[in-house]
């Protein structure tokens, strides 16, 4: 399925920090809590307790860790869980050197927290995005961002980002796909028939019946009020009375 439907920006900031988190944003996701203090005061370095603490803070702002890069974090966020940790934020600069630290801490806050692999979660998000296609217009890119949202929020990690963009893309179609096999299935053959007539573009006419009957009047006057009426009662006849509710059907 293609996945170029993303903005550039929402690829820059997938997974990543691609501005300044603004006070707010510092405040919800990097303010230490009790349990967060105790964890990451109890690492033996200065540079691992805020090494932790910040790792802790960005699962929970952008869904994943940054183990590969553990310091491509704002100096903001540094300065922020520093000063909680009464620490120097120049002490991060050493945090990475052993690789294997950056994991064991991003493994032991993933079970303390109870974050779940995107597979774990996958069911869920499939469900969460299927019953937005039915119930909205939403086009891919909001469906991806939905669905970043649902992931963070629901403590599930982000796979990668074209893997997420693909299952995005694929599932609006198969859902749209069924929606409109269960729209065809409801509608009378006749009405069928009549609406793949409007697509055709009569002889000595630029635009189909179609567009004819979706453009309103162009001007406020009696006699484009007169056409409206005529126009409104022409598609009153193609029969759309079959889906509407009784209580909105028109008398006599």
């Amino acid at each position: 399925m293609p996945v170029e439907y993303l903005s550039a920006e929402q690829e820059a900031r997938y997974g990543r920090f691609a501005t300044e988190p603004s006070p707010g944003e510092l405040e919800q996701f990097f303010r230490l809590d009790t349990r967060a203090l105790e964890l990451a005061r109890a690492k033996r370095r200065s540079a691992t307790r805020l090494g932790w603490a910040v790792q802790w803070g960005t699962v929970r702002m952008l869904g994943t860790f940054l183990t590969e890069d553990p310091t491509a974090v704002p100096a903001s966020v540094v300065r922020f869980v520093a000063e909680q940790l009464g620490l120097d934020d120049k002490h991060f600069a050493e945090y990475g050197t052993r690789a294997q630290t950056v994991y064991e801490h991003a493994w032991e806050i993933r079970d303390t927290y109870g974050y779940r692999d995107f597979a774990a979660g996958e069911a869920e998000l499939r469900e969460f995005l299927a019953a937005r296609v039915w119930s909205s217009l939403e086009g891919p890119r909001a469906l991806f961002d939905r669905a970043v949202v649902w992931l963070v929020n629901n403590r599930v990690l982000l796979p990668g980002v074209t893997s997420l963009a693909r299952m995005v893309a694929a599932l609006r179609q198969e859902e749209n796909d069924r929606l409109h096999a269960a729209l065809y299935e409801v509608v009378p053959h006749e009405l069928r028939t009549e609406m793949v007539r409007l697509l055709e573009v009569p002889e000595k006419k630029r635009v189909s019946e179609l567009e004819r009957l979706r453009l309103g009047p162009m001007r406020v006057s009696g006699r484009a009020m007169e056409l409206a009426l005529d126009r409104a009662r022409e598609v009153w006849g193609l029969g759309p009375a079959w889906w509407m509710p009784d209580g909105c059907r028109p008398r006599g």
